[in-house]
């Protein structure tokens, strides 16, 4: 999603500069397009209300909590006016159904009161969240345990990508776009002397000559940046999800759901009678004191023991709705990348051990390590550095916009 993220935003840099030069843009896919984490998540498309607010903080102060809220409220708001705009919301599947938080334990819903009443004391506007006791829910969803309704949405990633390239790639006569898949780049060293490009790019298909490099590889971002390797940097975490069918049509709703466990929400019916389809993710802490599937790049397995927690959660959480020992229609893996803070890496790439850092690696920027909370911050993330060489190209000077969490940046970590 960063890729096709920011050859969108550099597209629309290129059509609106009429005093502009041409650009040509590569994106360079290791496998299929969007056949990594992006085109294996569940595909909710929902900002934080108030999550996180008072750890963010803490850390980093009022303003900079009110940026990480921003940053989420800016994506989901700005792709769908996109999508409105392209004709293209049903086509990705689109369903503003709101997000349900359930709490399982007290403590889980005392924190989530404090981050609430926390943002809303700085100022962010809670229009419609909405705070449901045991019986609400109950009564709503059919299962017993107090919630939070925030607004939310879900969709089909791999169809959002797919509009994005092809705006992208049909955004000016003066912006070319390649895509190359089953093309992974091994290798990023200077071009040889003489060369007009400063960096070129090694892949089993032939070399690519360049003068900027994106890396938006996530957790496979210390392949070519090793000191992203280890807990400093962008720990690969395999995530597991399964399809199944609830006991009747529309069992669920529209609504999406998440916990302390995993997050699920179901799929648009296609009759009124078929059995609600719903996608289930989690199940990594799959026992007290367990905590799975860190520094896990194999995304071709299963985890047997994530699969039986996934298998048993939702006939627990809702009794009567789920039938038990039920196989799931589908089930897969894929691989986030997690940051020590949960936050990414957005800006120019810089070794922290190297001071040299900056001017070394001229050109080269990344955007990585969304900690299993992409979808609602690729696409600014992808904004801010496509804008970032957008500058640079040209001679002009990038300025963080309102929305961007400042210790998001780079350069901002060393």
């Amino acid at each position: 999603m960063t890729g096709v993220s920011a050859a969108y935003h550099l597209a629309q840099a290129v059509a609106s500069d009429a005093a502009g030069a041409s650009m040509s843009a590569v994106v360079l896919e290791a496998r299929d397009f969007c056949s990594g984490a992006t085109g294996r998540n569940g595909g909710h498309f929902t900002p934080h209300a108030y999550g996180e607010f008072r750890s963010q903080e803490q850390t980093y102060g009022t303003d900079e909590a009110l940026r990480h809220i921003a940053i989420e409220q800016y994506t989901v708001s700005e792709v769908f006016k996109i999508l409105k705009e392209a004709g293209k919301v049903e086509h990705v599947d689109f369903v503003p159904g709101g997000r349900v938080i359930l709490f399982f334990t007290a403590q889980e819903y005392d924190e989530a009161r404090k981050d609430y009443e926390a943002a809303a004391q700085a100022g962010i506007v809670m229009n419609g969240v909405e705070w449901l006791s045991k019986a609400q829910v109950e009564e709503r969803y059919g299962t017993s345990h107090p919630a939070v309704l925030i607004p939310g949405n879900n969709l089909w990633p791999l169809k959002l990508a797919s509009v994005l390239y092809n705006l992208a790639e049909g955004a000016s006569d003066r912006f070319s776009l390649e895509l190359h898949t089953r093309t992974p780049v091994t290798r990023v060293a200077p071009s040889p002397v003489g060369s007009a490009r400063r960096w070129e790019l090694t892949t089993p298909r032939g070399a690519v000559a360049c003068s900027y490099v994106l890396h938006a590889t996530n957790a496979y971002a210390g392949h070519l940046l090793p000191w992203l390797h280890g807990p400093d940097g962008i720990v690969p975490t395999r995530g597991q999800v399964i399809t199944t069918r609830a006991a009747a049509p529309f069992a669920l709703g529209r609504a999406g759901f998440v916990s302390d466990t995993g997050y699920w929400f179901p799929r648009p019916n296609k009759t009124a009678t078929e059995r609600q389809l719903v996608l289930l993710g989690g199940g990594r802490k799959a026992g007290p004191g367990k905590e799975f599937e860190s520094n896990v790049v194999d995304d071709s397995v299963l985890n047997p023991e994530v699969g039986k927690v996934l298998r048993e959660f939702l006939p627990a959480v809702y009794p009567g709705k789920f039938e038990e020992g039920t196989e799931p229609e589908m089930e897969w893996t894929g691989i986030m990348g997690f940051t020590k803070n949960k936050d990414p890496f957005v800006g120019p790439v810089v070794d922290p051990n190297d001071p040299d850092s900056l001017v070394k690696y001229k050109g080269q920027y990344i955007a990585a390590g969304y900690s299993g909370h992409g979808m609602p911050r690729t696409f600014a993330c992808a904004e801010a550095v496509a804008k970032m060489i957008y500058a640079d190209m040209t001679g002009g000077k990038w300025a963080a916009p309102e929305w961007m969490p400042l210790h998001y940046l780079t350069t901002t970590k060393v």
